[in-house]
C-alpha cells in the first residue's frame, strides 16, 4: 500500500473515531436539563379495571450533545395502577436511556384502577410521577386519573356474557349513584326495569365470539315480551345512556356500543328526558312493541337513531342529529307519530326518515328476493324540522300502492326533489300541509359545527308551527310561544 493510501485509511479511521467520540461525548453538566412536552399528563374518568387509553408525552433534549438520563421510574413502585413504556420498551423502571442531540423520545402511559379501592371515595384521584434523573437533576411529570367505581352487570368479566335480569313479577329500580356498567347482553324480563333521573348506564361494546352465533357485536340491552323499561330523566338530570370509554377522544365516537332493542310485544316502554349516545343504532323497536320518548335525544350513531320492524313509536320534544343511518328507518310498516321533533341529518349519505312497509323474507340462490310480507305503514310528522345536506331526506319503498302506506306532514320543514317526482310521489305536498321545501344554505341551526341545534336568528322555522295545547314547552323546558311556535325541538328564545 503506497503511502498516499496509508495516510488516508489514518485520516479515515481517526475521522471516524473522532466522530465517534464526539457522539458518545454525553453531557455532564449538572445544569443541563431535560425538557417535557407537558408537565402533567391526565386520564379521564376510568372505571375500576377497565383500563383506559394510552397517552404519551414527549422528553426532549434541547441540547446540541446527547445526553444520557440515568434514571426513568415511577416514584409510587408498589402502586400498579399506571404503566410505562419508553421508546418500545415496557415497565415501571429504565435505566441509562439515551436522548440524542435535538432529538426526542417517547413515553407512554396507561392505568387501570384498583377494583378494590373503597366505594365511599368514588370517584376518586389517582396519581403518580414519572421521575427523571439526570445528571444528578430530579425532574418529573405528573400522572392524574380519575377512577369510580360502578355496579357491573353482570360483573367486570362478563364480556361476551348472556345475563338475564328477572323482574320477579315486579319493579326493579336502577338509582344509585355510581354508574351502571353492563357487560356483555342484558335481557330484561318479567316486570319493570325503572331508571331514576340522573342515572348513568354506561356498556362495554365490541365484537365478541360463541361458538354458536360466531363473531358478533357485543354490548346490547333486550326488553323482552314480558317486561317494560322506564327511564324517567329530569331536564336537570337526564338518564345517559353511553359506552364505557370515558377519555375526550372516545367523546363523539360512533359505535362503541350496540344499542337497545325493545323485542317483539313489548309495550309501554318510556324514554323521559333520556340521552343514548355512541352507538351502533339507537333504539330498535320490533314486531307490535311500543316506544314513547318525550325530551329525549339520540346522537352520535353509526346507523340509524331509531328502527321500526312492525313497532309503534311516539316522540315529543326529541332531538336526533349526527346519525349516520338518518333518524328513523322502518323495515316493516308499523306506527309512528312525531311532534316537535328536529332531525338534524348532516354528514351522512342517508336520508333523515326511510319508510318502508315490507321486507325480503328469503333469498333464492342468485340473491333474488323470493318473498316479501307487507305490512300496513302510517307515518304522522307535526311541526318536526326534516333537513340536511341531501336533496331528499325522505325516503318511500311502499311495496303495496296505494294500500297500507299513509303518511302525513303537518307544518314540518323538509327537503325533497326527486321525491316528487311523477314516477315517484308527485302527490308528496297533499299530505305535506304547510310545510316548508327548504333549500340547501337555509338558516336554519345557530351553530351545527358546534352541534347547536337551537334555532339561528333567521331561522325559517319561527313561528311556522302550528300551536298543540299539550305540548307547552320545548327541549330546554322553555314556554313555547302560545299562538306562533317555532317548528322542531326548540323554540327561539326572546321574542
Amino acid at each position: 500500500m503506497g503511502i498516499k493510501n496509508v495516510l488516508l485509511l489514518i485520516l479515515t479511521i481517526t475521522t471516524l473515531f473522532i466522530a465517534c467520540r464526539k457522539q458518545d461525548n454525553f453531557i455532564t453538566d449538572t445544569g443541563a436539563k431535560l425538557a417535557f412536552s407537558q408537565d402533567t399528563l391526565r386520564f379521564d374518568t376510568v372505571f375500576t379495571a377497565i383500563g383506559s387509553a394510552t397517552r404519551f408525552f414527549k422528553v426532549k433534549n434541547p441540547h446540541a450533545r446527547p445526553i444520557r438520563i440515568t434514571k426513568i421510574a415511577l416514584s409510587n413502585q408498589s402502586n400498579a395502577t399506571f404503566n410505562l413504556n419508553v421508546d418500545g420498551i415496557a415497565g415501571r423502571s429504565f435505566e441509562n436511556v439515551e436522548v440524542p442531540p435535538k432529538d426526542s423520545i417517547y413515553v407512554f402511559a396507561e392505568v387501570t384502577v384498583n377494583p378494590n379501592a373503597p366505594l365511599s371515595i368514588s370517584p376518586f384521584v389517582i396519581a403518580n410521577d414519572v421521575v427523571f434523573e439526570t445528571n444528578g437533576n430530579i425532574q418529573k411529570i405528573v400522572l392524574e386519573a380519575w377512577g369510580q367505581n360502578a355496579n357491573y352487570i353482570p360483573s367486570r368479566f362478563g364480556k361476551g356474557s348472556f345475563t338475564e335480569l328477572d323482574c320477579q313479577g315486579s319493579t326493579v329500580v336502577w338509582d344509585d349513584k355510581k354508574p351502571y356498567v353492563i357487560y356483555g347482553i342484558l335481557f330484561v324480563s318479567n316486570g319493570i326495569l325503572r331508571i331514576s333521573a340522573g342515572t348513568r348506564v354506561h356498556v362495554h361494546g365490541g365484537f365478541s365470539k360463541n361458538p354458536s352465533l360466531g363473531l358478533y357485536n357485543d354490548g346490547r340491552m333486550y326488553i323482552l315480551p314480558s317486561a317494560q323499561l322506564k327511564v324517567e330523566g329530569t331536564r336537570d338530570k337526564p338518564v345517559i345512556f353511553q359506552g364505557d370509554r370515558l377519555e375526550t377522544e372516545f367523546k363523539s365516537d360512533a359505535g362503541q356500543w350496540s344499542g337497545l332493542i325493545l323485542y317483539r310485544g313489548s309495550v309501554d316502554n318510556q324514554l323521559t328526558h333520556t340521552i343514548i349516545k355512541n352507538s351502533k343504532f339507537g333504539v330498535y323497536v320490533d314486531s307490535a312493541a311500543t316506544l314513547n320518548m318525550q325530551y329525549s335525544q339520540i346522537f352520535n350513531t353509526e346507523g340509524a337513531a331509531l328502527i321500526g320492524f312492525r313497532g309503534s313509536m311516539t316522540a315529543q320534544n326529541c332531538l336526533f342529529h349526527n346519525n349516520g343511518g338518518g333518524t328513523l328507518n322502518t323495515l316493516y310498516g308499523g306506527n309512528y307519530d312525531f311532534t316537535y321533533c328536529t332531525m338534524a341529518n348532516l354528514g351522512t349519505t342517508s336520508p333523515a326518515l326511510n319508510l318502508g312497509n315490507s321486507y325480503c323474507a328469503a333469498v333464492d340462490e342468485q340473491g333474488n328476493c323470493t318473498r316479501r310480507p307487507v305490512y300496513a305503514l302510517k307515518a304522522n310528522f307535526t311541526n318536526c324540522l326534516i333537513y340536511g345536506n341531501k336533496e331528499d331526506e325522505i325516503a318511500f319503498a311502499n311495496a303495496s300502492k296505494p294500500n297500507n302506506f299513509d303518511f302525513l306532514f303537518k307544518n314540518c320543514i323538509v327537503r325533497v326533489k326527486d321525491l316528487t317526482k311523477t314516477e315517484n310521489t308527485p302527490d308528496f305536498f297533499t299530505k305535506c300541509t304547510d310545510c316548508i321545501n327548504a333549500p340547501s344554505g337555509s338558516k336554519v341551526f345557530k351553530k351545527t359545527s358546534d352541534y347547536n341545534f337551537h334555532l339561528d336568528t333567521l331561522s325559517i322555522a319561527f313561528k311556522k308551527a302550528k300551536p298543540i295545547s299539550n305540548i307547552l314547552d320545548d327541549l330546554d323546558g322553555k314556554r313555547r310561544d302560545v299562538n306562533t311556535p317555532d317548528i322542531g325541538c326548540y323554540d327561539f328564545p326572546n321574542r
